[in-house]
């Protein structure tokens, strides 16, 4: 049995949240605030986890930031942020900062369970946990060296490459790095990031030809390959 825990702070909100997921035969765990999902995630092993941007004792993505930053058994957890509609600043931010998907709010039940579904079915086949080597993300710069030489990438090409690195061990959707590549511009279709992965893998082919740096998970999305 999944083990999901859900950090929501609005009663009315958590309540469907964790009725969606419980009629999945998953064990859910509810908290509301980020201390108290802090203390359930140090104290038990979680599959997923669902949470909120703005809580009463903080930012639901401080403790995103802080898990991507934690050992491998806690920095691969598969997290999905809820966020209010229109604020696109923090899907975008939850994203960069290493969310797996979002789910902007109203939302339906029905969307979220099956979002979650898809989470785990790819952290059930997630590669390695490290970028390869040699790729290096210089965000300062806002451009991606191999081999400590710059790549020749557009501006989207960079965001999707960086995403892709800053999510290592993970396969993101096409949804997921669409909004983080794109933001508030994301009116193109899925085909579009298929595009501009093809464009990167040329490029990252041509840098380097020993090897394949991107790798396709049928009806998932993608990921980094093993480093």
């Amino acid at each position: 049995m999944s083990t999901i825990l859900v950090l929501e702070d609005d009663p009315a909100i958590a309540h469907t949240v964790c009725y969606a997921l419980g009629r999945e035969g998953w064990a859910v765990t509810h908290s509301l605030l980020v201390q108290d999902a802090r203390q359930q995630l140090r104290g038990q092993r979680f599959d997923a986890l669902v949470l909120d941007v703005g809580l009463p004792d903080g930012s639901g993505l401080d403790l995103l930031r802080e898990l991507r930053q934690a050992p491998p058994a806690l920095a691969q957890l598969p997290v999905l942020v809820l966020s209010a509609q229109g604020e696109e600043i923090d899907r975008v931010l939850g994203l960069e900062l290493g969310a797996d998907d979002y789910l902007a709010k109203p939302f339906s039940p029905r969307e979220l369970a099956a979002r979650v579904k898809a989470l785990l079915r790819r952290a059930a086949r997630a590669p390695a946990t490290t970028a390869p080597a040699g790729l290096h993300d210089d965000a300062a710069g806002q451009r991606m060296l191999l081999a400590g030489q710059p790549l020749p990438l557009t501006r989207r090409e960079y965001r999707l490459l960086a995403c892709l690195v800053q999510g290592a061990g993970r396969i993101l959707s096409r949804e997921a790095l669409l909004a983080a590549a794109w933001g508030d511009d994301s009116d193109s279709l899925d085909r579009t990031v298929d595009t501009h992965i093809k464009t990167l893998r040329a490029k990252l082919r041509e840098a380097d030809p020993s090897r394949e740096y991107i790798v396709t998970h049928r009806g998932l999305g993608y990921a980094l390959a093993a480093g």
